[in-house]
């Protein structure tokens, strides 16, 4: 396989990339990756627009969360892997989606591009998706800065909000999935999540690659009256206080 600008020669079945002039070596790393990534090519034999499509597929192999879905929201739906998978399994659930990326029309789904953390993005999602959802799924992560505390900080507090709009507005019964970091959700968030749900699990699907961080918390089974939702406010101090401290 080639692309412009690209050279590459094969190596016990192996693609290897030469680096070419203004590509950088960590840019080269990852076209070699992704040229010899299975579920990358999985994932062009198959129309999805991302790998990611095969993590949602395979959680929803061992907790099977989709194929009674029938009102979903998409949170960080850039690319739009999961949504696809979504509309496959469910053709005739409503599904919304909202990334601050423009993302390519999918057909049966709204898409809004606009910050999560927008005050009026959650009445806009509701909205648009004319009932409480009984699936939210969220692949969110904030923009990574290179150090490995305050990216952990940041995209935990996207997960906040995400818990906090799934609390309050699954219907009975309903099922939260989101995207977290190694070392699992915080203990503040964990205990809002097994308060309001019946089942809270970690996993880390098979597609997710060796060297990742990422892992997802799959919350089942939203309970009928939400319990507080107050989060520890010296938890969340004691975490921005250690922005400056690297493992």
């Amino acid at each position: 396989m080639k692309t412009k600008g690209t050279s590459g020669r094969s190596f016990g079945g192996r693609q290897k990339v030469k680096t070419a002039k203004r590509r950088s070596a960590q840019s080269t790393r990852w076209l070699e990756r992704q040229l010899n990534d299975p579920y990358v090519k999985l994932a062009k034999a198959q129309g999805y627009r991302s790998r990611a499509a095969f993590k949602l597929l395979e959680l929803d192999e061992k907790f099977d969360f989709i194929r009674h879905s029938k009102a979903v929201v998409d949170l960080g739906i850039a690319p739009g892997g999961w949504t696809q998978v979504i509309r496959n399994k469910r053709p005739n659930a409503p599904i919304v989606g909202i990334d601050l990326l423009p993302v390519e029309p999918i057909e049966g789904a709204v898409i809004f591009e606009m910050d999560f953390t927008d005050n009026d993005a959650p009445e806009k999602i509701l909205e648009a998706l004319g009932q409480m959802p009984d699936l939210i799924i969220s692949d969110m992560a904030a923009n990574t800065v290179g150090h490995k505390q305050t990216d952990h900080l940041r995209t935990m507090g996207l997960v906040e909000m995400a818990v906090d709009f799934a609390v309050q507005h699954l219907v009975v019964g309903g099922t939260f999935i989101a995207k977290v970091f190694a070392g699992g959700t915080d203990k503040a968030l964990l205990d809002i999540l097994k308060a309001n749900f019946t089942s809270v699990k970690h996993a880390k699907p098979p597609a997710s690659r060796k060297g990742s961080v990422e892992w997802y918390v799959i919350a089942k089974g939203k309970k009928e009256k939400a319990a507080d939702q107050f989060i520890d406010n010296r938890e969340i101090d004691k975490r921005e206080n250690n922005f400056g401290e690297e493992d």
